[in-house]
């Protein structure tokens, strides 16, 4: 990855809202601040007021990757992916319920609004074996010292070694962030789009011992698939031909405005500079957005035994051709209201809304088409104390009227820095009742089973945690029980649990510092246990460990980390795929083995950056 600070401010004539002074005719008695030929960014997020600072780390290249450690995927980056953290949903209301693509998405809640003096911008290249490459754009600058904007841009391209699995994944993202003058009025504007192109072949042939055979351990990508047929090979990413696979495109447009109400303040600096300020103690919002989600299956080339055998759909052979499609349009609009009870301090707010939902659906090519609407209340009520000792949230949603009347949700949480060597304590608690999504109602195209009645899914979730900050230790424990637990088994049949379940989870990550040369033990470790009889697959420990030296080998503007990085996981009987559902589903018969960890060698580097006068 590489980070590129535009100095010259080309894209904009005062340098994306930095100091005065820059362009032609500026005042040369401005007053000067010391930081003209620096950059200050900072950004948040839609649903919090809290700024945060970019991450120059690299310590763990997987912060700059789309899947994290514990994502497993069908074998080529941007295929599905399963995380192997038992992480059930936690939020109530409509879902469409395709997420085994869901880490390659650009989301809302991840999109951040920046603020920056000068204008920056970010590229990321990688180039993986076969061909396989991720770029990543990012461009952001205050096209005033009050209003910023930023774009970003993201591909993933990967052939595979197998037929069948090349995937393309295009990603764009734009955000406005406009504050008026004097403070009183907010307005977030963001564009959101994914396209996403996944090949799909249901696994290799297993009539033969393909993959020790000396025929094609040389050139995998011969090896006949379940389905998809034979395919020429083809490495270009301007071309990306998928022939048998999925199609997930998804859109957001949204906009939000906030109007605040409360007192005027200044600050003088000098004689001739006043800073004003504005404390707000009451806050009108609403929020529209406008929403597309497309899920399809495509195969030209219809092996008409393996549909007949794992899904019992029977194909035309003179047809050869199946195909199957959930398209969704949603506008939701929602009004708030909020309450600063401390005017100085703007992270400690009661907030209480109501929102409307309209959702029409087409099924079965569009010849099927539904509509449905949700009405629900929300609350919220957040505190974080100025001297950053406690921070407290609560957070509800009950849905009075529509498709998912009677879903609700709840979230509690109570964090205390007892003390700066000690670090911080957290105790949290979740309650979702909701409506199992819609995959597995019986007028989606993906519901291939016979029509069964579905109760409401409940989950209650209680965890604590321990941040260390001081000695880089972080632990937590997480008490899940379940009822109503709505899964897949055999390809395409829904289940759903009979009884109450628990999963149990402990999480810890350390780094250790072995001795005083820069060598460190950096470890993860995930322990998970379900106690009860529902049908779900966990392996009993998952962990990472990395040996690394950090140092700068006598260069000053050099940071290296360099070393091994170890995974493995405890056997288990890994979930299958089923390609025409898009989900991964339960089975009881094969226990994957690693006999031995995986073990990569690595080595991340960053220069500090530095201008050229």
């Amino acid at each position: 990855m590489r980070q590129i600070q535009n100095a010259t401010g080309r894209f904009g004539r005062g340098g994306g809202g930095g100091a005065g002074g820059q362009g032609k005719g500026g005042d040369s008695l401005q007053h000067r601040t010391g930081l003209e030929d620096s950059i200050t960014l900072k950004f948040r997020f839609l649903d919090t007021s809290r700024f945060s600072q970019l991450d120059s780390s690299v310590l763990d290249f997987t912060g700059r990757y789309p899947l994290s450690w514990n994502f497993v995927t069908l074998g080529n980056f941007g295929n599905a992916a399963e995380n192997r953290i038992f992480s059930p949903m936690y939020t109530s209301g409509w879902d469409h319920g395709f997420h085994s693509y869901d880490p390659y998405n650009f989301t809302l809640a991840a999109t951040r609004f920046y603020n920056t003096t000068r204008p920056y911008s970010e590229i990321g290249y990688m180039l993986g074996s076969l061909q396989e490459q991720y770029i990543n754009l990012l461009h952001t600058q205050n096209v005033k010292p009050n209003w910023n904007m930023s774009l970003q841009y993201r591909l993933v391209n990967a052939p595979g070694a197998f037929q069948n699995q090349n995937t393309n994944h295009n990603n764009y993202r734009f955000t406005s962030w406009f504050q008026s003058k004097n403070k009183r009025y907010q307005n977030f504007f963001v564009i959101l789009g994914n396209k996403l192109m996944s090949g799909e072949n249901g696994g290799i042939k297993n009539d033969l011992n393909y993959l020790d055979s000396s025929v094609y351990r040389d050139n995998r990508y011969i090896i006949p698939t379940q389905i998809g047929g034979n395919n020429l090979q083809s490495r270009n990413f301007f071309t990306t031909n998928i022939v048998t696979g999925t199609f997930n495109t998804n859109a957001t447009y949204l906009m939000r405005q906030q109007f605040d109400l409360g007192q005027k303040d200044s600050i003088v600096v000098n004689d001739t500079t006043v800073i004003p300020l504005f404390y707000p103690r009451l806050r009108m919002e609403h929020t529209i957005s406008y929403n597309t989600y497309n899920y399809r299956f495509r195969d030209t080339r219809a092996d008409s035994l393996y549909y007949a055998n794992n899904y019992k759909i029977t194909i035309p052979t003179t047809e050869g051709k199946y195909y199957q499609q959930d398209y969704w349009k949603e506008l939701l609009n929602d009004f708030s209201l909020y309450t600063f009870p401390d005017a100085k301090n703007s992270q400690q707010f009661f907030k209480a809304g109501i929102s409307f939902q309209m959702l029409k659906g087409e099924f079965d090519t569009g010849t099927v088409k539904k509509s449905y609407t949700n009405l629900w209340l929300h609350g919220e009520y957040r505190n974080k104390t100025r001297n950053k000792k406690w921070d407290i949230e609560a957070y509800g949603k009950f849905y009075l009227n529509g498709y998912n009347s009677g879903d609700y949700d709840v979230h509690g949480m109570l964090k205390r820095l007892v003390s700066p060597k000690f670090g911080y304590v957290e105790l949290g608690f979740e309650n979702v009742n909701r409506s199992p999504s819609f995959i597995f109602d019986p007028t989606s195209s993906f519901y291939l089973d016979q029509s069964k009645s579905l109760n409401k899914e409940n989950t209650i979730h209680f965890y604590a945690a321990l941040d260390k900050s001081a000695k880089k230790l972080h632990v937590s424990a997480h008490y899940q029980l379940l009822s109503n637990y709505t899964y897949l088994t055999g390809f395409y049949k829904v289940a759903q649990a009979s009884s109450l379940f628990t999963v149990f989870q402990v999480m810890a990550d350390k780094d250790f510092k072995l001795g005083k040369k820069g060598w460190h033990w950096r470890t993860w470790v995930v322990l998970q246990q379900r106690t009860g009889s529902a049908e779900v697959n966990l392996p009993l420990i998952s962990t990472r460990s990395q040996f690394a030296y950090d140092g700068n080998l006598g260069f000053k503007n050099l940071f290296l980390t360099t070393g091994v990085e170890l995974r493995y996981f405890t056997p288990y009987k890994v979930n299958h795929y089923s390609p025409l559902q898009g989900q991964f589903f339960y089975q009881d018969n094969q226990v994957v083995h690693m006999k031995v960890p995986e073990v990569t060698a690595y080595a991340n580097f960053r220069i500090r950056g530095s201008q050229l006068m």
